[in-house]
């Protein structure tokens, strides 16, 4: 009898440790599912209406002759392009907090490969969202941060000094923020195996 009760409760309370734990700390993409390690996802702003503005993509700003430049998509209906979310640790999801690299699944040809998003300092008041190729980029890590109402915000942590947020500028050009305020609140949501190889394709033909 103490065998069977003691069998029960051991069962009880393994069920009970099994089920928060395949969650907690994960970050969820919009079904509901840890964010994969080297998955590929659409990031999308959590509110979607019209001046909202969409996905990320790349363009040229400045004096750039290559288009290197993180920006948003202006339509809020655009999911942007797809991104690949890594992080060096060897773990099958993505928790809050984790080091991770960002970059889109394809690049334009005259960038660097492969090309990752980095922060760059000295073009402006905020440090600036880039794709490979600026020599003054700053040593960090991208990470992800709970923003409240199942929404999510990156935040870029440099390997001296404090993190910022990531957000948006007056320019729809992404850029790392002291301020909580102007931090962009997005979503995850994952591509298809069929869509990302067919992205891909696209991206070497």
């Amino acid at each position: 009898m103490k065998s069977t009760t003691f069998f029960s409760l051991f069962l009880l309370s393994a069920f009970a440790t099994y089920l928060p734990s395949t969650t907690v700390g994960f970050v969820l993409d919009t079904d509901g599912n840890p964010v994969v390690n080297g998955g590929v996802y659409h990031i999308t702003p959590t509110v979607r209406v019209i001046g909202n503005g969409g996905g990320p993509e790349f363009a040229a700003t400045g004096n750039e002759t290559c288009p290197l430049t993180v920006v948003q998509n202006p339509s809020p209906f655009s999911n942007g392009l797809p991104v690949r979310m890594s992080s060096p640790a060897r773990i099958p999801f993505i928790s809050e907090g984790l080091n991770l690299n960002i970059g889109f699944l394809f690049v334009p040809p005259c960038a660097s490969t492969p090309s990752i998003w980095t922060v760059v300092k000295g073009l402006g008041k905020r440090l600036s969202v880039k794709l490979t190729g600026y020599d003054n980029t700053i040593p960090g890590w991208f990470r992800i941060k709970t923003f409240g109402f199942g929404s999510y915000s990156l935040v870029f942590c440099p390997n001296r000094g404090t993190c910022g947020y990531v957000g948006i500028d007056n320019k729809r050009r992404f850029v790392v923020t002291k301020t909580e305020e102007r931090r962009l609140p997005i979503l995850f949501k994952r591509l298809s195996d069929a869509s990302t190889a067919t992205a891909t394709a696209t991206a070497t033909a």
